[in-house]
C-alpha cells in the first residue's frame, strides 16, 4: 500500500472539517492497491459490516503480513484502509502487539460517522488479529 502512515493520515484529518473529513477518507480508500475480484468471496467478507467489506491476508516470503481489501462503499473503504494502515506489512507478532482500536480513537470515528458505518470495524480488527494468530501459532 502506497499510503502514509497512520501519524500522517490524522495529522491531515486532524484539521479538516467534517465534510473534508469524508473526503479524506474516500481518498485514503482509493489509495488501496486493487483487490483482484476473484478473492472478493463469501470466504473473505468480513462479517456485521453494513457495506460489504473483503479482506484477503498475503503472507509475505519474509514472514510479513500484507492485506489485500476492498469494499463496495466508499467511506467504509477508507476505514478500511486506516485498519490497515496500522497493521501492513507487519509481522504476525507486530500485528498482534498493536493496539488497533487505541491507534484508530484520535480519528473519534464513531463520533464522525453513522455507527452503521463503523459497526464492522471491530470485525475487521478481530480478522486481522486472527490472521496474525494462526501464523504465530
Amino acid at each position: 500500500m502506497s499510503l502514509q502512515s497512520l501519524d500522517d493520515a490524522y495529522a491531515d484529518y486532524a484539521l479538516l472539517d467534517a465534510d473534508d473529513r469524508y473526503r479524506l477518507l474516500i481518498d485514503l480508500g482509493r489509495a488501496l492497491e486493487p483487490m483482484p475480484e476473484a478473492l472478493k468471496t463469501d470466504a473473505t467478507l468480513v462479517r456485521g459490516c453494513s457495506a460489504a467489506v473483503w479482506v484477503y491476508p498475503v503472507p509475505q516470503a519474509d514472514g510479513r503480513l500484507h492485506f489485500l481489501a476492498d469494499s463496495n462503499a466508499a467511506i467504509t473503504k477508507g476505514i478500511v484502509a486506516l485498519v490497515l494502515l496500522a497493521v501492513q506489512d507487519r509481522s504476525p507478532e507486530e500485528i498482534l502487539a498493536t493496539d488497533i482500536e487505541n491507534a484508530l480513537l484520535p480519528f473519534d470515528l464513531r463520533n464522525q460517522l453513522s455507527s452503521n458505518r463503523t459497526q464492522g470495524i471491530p470485525n475487521m480488527i478481530a480478522l486481522v488479529r486472527e490472521t496474525a494468530g494462526r501464523l504465530v501459532a
